[in-house]
């Protein structure tokens, strides 16, 4: 038997805007679909159809061409079709081995593209409970252990020495802040925000903070601007080009935003003049060496790569009130070589 999918109007052909060799890919992947399009000087027309019995279901497709002038006359007046009304249904078929072709992701098409919030509420009693909830924060971390132990941490000779190599040309280093997440809605990023105020408040090297999250809401903008924070209108995707010494505060983000990042500075004198506060790279080969998957692989390539070039500093949490915030958050200083190859290096992985 024929069968129809209908989303509105009743059974018809529809135009299609694609080409013939697209067409015959959909023939590929299989499924269930009637649609016309014309291909001068031929029309085809394509018919998926099921045929069932007892025992066993058989895919079937029916391929007309008909000469352009005489496909007119396959649909009546009557039956005129409205665009976006058939679609496309894949089969639900047990036992297919075939590997449907993969699509890429947009993490594959990444471009920095201007940003507006799509959450536009806000009203003064929003924005007062926000604040009210970032200074509770802020005063929580600045008396607990846990920000006594991680300034402790950076003043050390060793990490001492590694932030006055970077720091030293600079008067003020820029924060640039990635992924932090809502701080309306969770205490971890309200938490990880609240560090990177008092590090600004505390460590005379640290000028402006800019920070972005798609995810930010309008009340969020206008409480981080308040806080002394500058906004970023550009979702950048992690891809700023070092030219002068940054610090990336990127708590918890995705690997691929970290790898970003790397990319975008993958040569020595760019990589050298970051300091990166985030997750542990060191727990990320670790946990690659264990899992051998290729595709993760790829999407870290540039963060295992610069591995024997980085100096990682895990830091302490000290108390289970900051262990969902900061727990397996490191900073990361890296060394390269003028010499070193680095393109030969990633892509030898």
């Amino acid at each position: 038997m024929f069968v129809f999918r209908r989303i509105k109007s009743p059974p018809l052909l529809q135009p299609l805007t694609s080409t013939e060799s697209e067409l015959q890919g959909l023939c590929g992947l299989g499924g269930r679909i009637v649609s016309k399009r014309s291909i001068k000087p031929l029309t085809l027309i394509l018919i998926f159809f099921t045929c069932q019995s007892s025992t066993q279901d058989y895919l079937g497709v029916l391929l007309m061409t008909t000469m352009a002038a005489s496909a007119e006359t396959v649909i009546s007046e009557q039956h005129k079709v409205v665009e976006d009304e058939w679609t496309i249904v894949l089969p639900r078929r047990k036992n297919q081995n075939r590997k449907l072709p993969k699509l890429k992701s947009a993490k594959q098409h990444q471009e920095q593209t201007q940003w507006t919030p799509t959450d536009l509420e806000m009203t003064p009693e929003r924005e007062l409970k926000l604040m009210q909830k970032m200074q509770i924060s802020i005063e929580k971390l600045e008396k607990s252990q846990f920000f006594s132990v991680f300034l402790d941490q950076i003043r050390t000779p060793e990490a001492s020495d590694y932030f006055c190599k970077i720091t030293e040309s600079e008067h003020k280093l820029k924060m640039v802040i990635y992924g932090i997440g809502s701080i309306e809605s969770f205490e971890p990023p309200r938490l990880q925000l609240s560090l990177a105020i008092l590090m600004k408040r505390k460590l005379d090297w640290i000028g402006e903070i800019e920070v972005f999250d798609p995810i930010i809401s309008l009340t969020e903008s206008k409480v981080l601007e308040e806080l002394g924070c500058h906004v970023l209108l550009v979702n950048e995707q992690g891809m700023r080009k070092v030219a002068n010494p940054i610090l990336f505060f990127m708590p918890h983000c995705e690997a691929e935003l970290y790898d970003n990042l790397l990319k975008t500075n993958w040569r020595h004198d760019s990589l050298n003049k970051i300091i990166l506060f985030g997750n542990s790279f060191e727990k990320y080969e670790q946990h690659q060496s264990v899992v051998q998957d290729s595709t993760v692989d790829d999407s870290r390539k540039h963060l295992l790569a610069i591995r024997p070039f980085t100096r990682e500093f895990e830091i302490s949490t000290v108390s289970d009130d900051y262990f969902r915030a900061f727990q397996g958050s490191s900073w990361h200083f890296f060394k390269v070589d003028r010499d070193t190859n680095l393109q030969l290096l990633c892509y030898a992985r």
